[in-house]
């Protein structure tokens, strides 16, 4: 089979594209045919050595897939040849990824994929959709009626917590940079959007707090949050979720924190255990047969150029370098 895969830790140039050896399963495992793979900013951090984890070599980066059962293990019960499934979790902890024309995965962590659903947009919301699902309904229940603020809902994590938020009926509040991108996200279902580049942005969002209540959950998605400054803006007993930063230092009021009974929650998506991540897949799936959630994909690469999709990725989420918005995904057989 071809894959795209690296002999240690490098830039993105070291992704090499060859031939390797279909992967074997165990009786627990499921041969998977790769439709779709999508690349998140772990993928690069973990080939680049950024994160560091003992990696085989070679060594197939990717968390995301989507694709047909080839084969099960003899104690597979979920799955039989010829089933489309999706999922993430794979390419971390020392295990192969998705970056490869044929995958060995866990059952416990392959998803069944709807009949109405392509193997891109499964692949594209594997790893985003899993986040948002475990912000809003596992870490912290979001309620019809709340007021939901997503710093950044162009994003590949902010552009699924509007759309969740907004089909469990609460009240989405966001920002955005370009015209583009602010449009974008009224047409998933914002109601307020702010430009993220106006001066005045603070007191943008204080007069429409004012005027239509105060901040029940915030979902903050970048790598430097600013607590101090979301606090004042949030109703009693609200929650504010932080998934990104890992070298950020936070600093900010304790007092108007506790006295509002205020919580901060932090979270990463691959601590979820299999069985929680599987009951979050079926609401996933049922989001994305009702057409409630639709997975934004900006660029469509090969398996054969994995390296640059690996390039585009790193621009965008370390450099903001990146003229499109969505999701970079890689297709084995694009040509």
């Amino acid at each position: 089979m071809q894959a795209a895969f690296i002999q240690k830790p490098g830039p993105a140039e070291s992704l090499q594209y060859g031939s390797l050896a279909v992967p074997a399963i165990g009786p627990q495992d499921l041969l998977v045919r790769v439709g779709c793979s999508a690349i998140n900013p772990i993928d690069t951090y973990i080939r680049s050595g950024m994160i560091a984890m003992g990696l085989p070599s070679p060594y197939i980066p990717g968390c995301d897939f989507a694709g047909t059962v080839l084969a099960c293990g003899a104690e597979v019960t979920r799955f039989q040849p010829g089933d489309r499934v999706w999922g993430s979790n794979q390419g971390l902890f020392g295990h192969q990824g998705t970056l490869a024309e044929q995958i060995a995965v866990p059952e416990a962590w392959a998803y069944p994929t709807p009949d109405s659903v392509t193997d891109e947009q499964a692949a594209a919301g594997a790893l985003v959709s899993l986040t948002a699902a475990q912000g809003l309904f596992l870490h912290s229940q979001i309620r019809s009626g709340e007021t939901l603020f997503v710093n950044g809902g162009s994003g590949g994590v902010g552009a699924i917590v509007v759309q969740m938020a907004k089909a469990c009926g609460a009240r989405v509040l966001t920002t955005a940079g370009s015209a583009e991108k602010q449009d974008y996200c009224r047409s998933i279902g914002a109601d307020v959007v702010f430009d993220h580049r106006a001066a005045d942005l603070d007191q943008q969002i204080q007069s429409e707090l004012e005027q239509n209540g105060k901040i029940d959950f915030w979902w903050e998605t970048l790598r430097t949050p600013n607590i101090a400054r979301t606090i004042p803006w949030m109703n009693k007993r609200g929650r504010i979720i932080v998934m990104a930063g890992r070298e950020a230092q936070l600093q900010f009021p304790l007092g108007p924190f506790y006295v509002n009974d205020l919580k901060l929650i932090g979270f990463a998506m691959f601590n979820a255990s299999a069985e929680e991540q599987q009951q979050l897949a079926l609401r996933i799936n049922q989001m994305l047969e009702n057409g409630s959630l639709k997975i934004p994909i900006g660029k469509r690469i090969p398996l054969s150029e994995a390296a640059t999709a690996h390039q585009l990725q790193e621009g965008k989420t370390l450099r903001g370098e990146a003229e499109f918005f969505g999701k970079i995904v890689v297709i084995p057989e694009l040509t």
